[in-house]
């Protein structure tokens, strides 16, 4: 098969392309680079099943190109992020609204089957404590700009079932949980390279308000293993899964374990969500994914715990640190 992925220079596509590219596919990555990075994918130079092209998605012209001449289209380009979306919020609805219109329209003129990387942010402010989220939950989000990268992906998700109810274009919808892996940057206030990053280095681990935040993490390979194996059902065609590990944790104890992990010097600090993203930011307590339904239709089992994840991770991050 020919694939392409946009947004594949960034961390999950570049895994996504490996694994492809392992699974002996010919990948084709559009990226503009702007959040993802071409260190990522210069490995992949030297194949002759390789391509990448330095592209925009809101370059309709050279996408449509792009995509008229592959089989199976993955499009994970997207402004990401919260720190990110929350300091850049007119360029990332752009990029994420008008930008995924592109990749669509282009999908339905080409009829190509497509899987639409959306994000567990669709969720918004609907937390509950101890009580995961299903597909059918419906989504609450308000006028805040900390939930306008939520409510990209919800109308994404609703111009991919329109395209699907309206002109037949076979889609998968797939909302990720928090990811990690080695290669994943602390730069668009990602927590775990953040921590590890700040506990390497001895500095203080810095959790928000007062840690109790629940989270759960899955390991980059169980996210892109599961991505292919809807996109290679049909009958995950016009549905949305959840992809991640029901497994919680809270921030204070993350940091707390990352310490632990690092045998690190840090001092845990804990600074208000003011103090970082300004006076009108909020976030839920509890962010946990109902995984029964990706588990009926792929026979979906994470491969990996937290603590071995954790532990790639600093390895990863301490050769980095090393080399510079």
């Amino acid at each position: 098969m020919k694939c392409l992925i946009t947004g594949g220079a960034g961390f999950i596509g570049s895994y996504l392309a490996e694994y492809l590219l392992k699974e002996n596919h010919k990948v084709t990555v559009f990226d503009d680079l702007s959040t993802g990075r071409f260190g990522n994918i210069t490995n992949f130079l030297e194949s002759s099943k390789f391509k990448f092209i330095h592209g925009d998605i809101l370059d309709e012209p050279k996408l449509r190109k792009a995509i008229s001449e592959v089989d199976l289209v993955f499009h994970l380009a997207a402004a990401v992020g919260v720190k990110y979306i929350y300091d850049n919020p007119i360029k990332s609805i752009t990029i994420n609204i008008r930008g995924t219109e592109n990749v669509l329209n282009s999908c339905v003129k080409f009829s190509k089957k497509i899987f639409l990387a959306s994000s567990s942010e669709v969720y918004g402010k609907n937390g509950r404590n101890n009580e995961s989220f299903k597909e059918s939950d419906e989504i609450s989000l308000n006028p805040s700009l900390r939930w306008s990268y939520g409510a990209t992906k919800a109308v994404n998700e609703f111009f991919a079932k329109a395209a699907y109810k309206e002109k037949g274009l076979p889609v998968v919808i797939g909302r990720y949980f928090n990811t990690i892996g080695p290669r994943q940057l602390d730069t668009y206030g990602m927590v775990i390279p953040r921590f590890v990053n700040q506990a390497l280095k001895n500095e203080p681990i810095t959790v928000f308000e007062d840690g109790s935040q629940v989270r759960s993490f899955i390991d980059v390979l169980d996210v892109v293993g599961a991505t292919v194996k809807l996109m290679s059902n049909p009958k995950a065609e016009g549905e949305i899964f959840n992809i991640g590990t029901p497994s919680p944790i809270n921030i204070k104890n993350l940091a707390s374990k990352i310490k632990n992990i690092t045998s690190s010097k840090s001092k845990i600090m804990y600074i208000p969500y003011q103090q970082v993203y300004g006076a009108d930011f909020k976030d839920i307590n509890y962010r946990v994914p109902n995984i029964e339904k990706l588990k009926k239709y792929i026979k979906f089992k994470s491969n990996s715990d937290l603590d071995k994840t954790l532990k790639i991770i600093i390895i990863y991050k301490r050769k980095k640190l090393g080399e510079n």
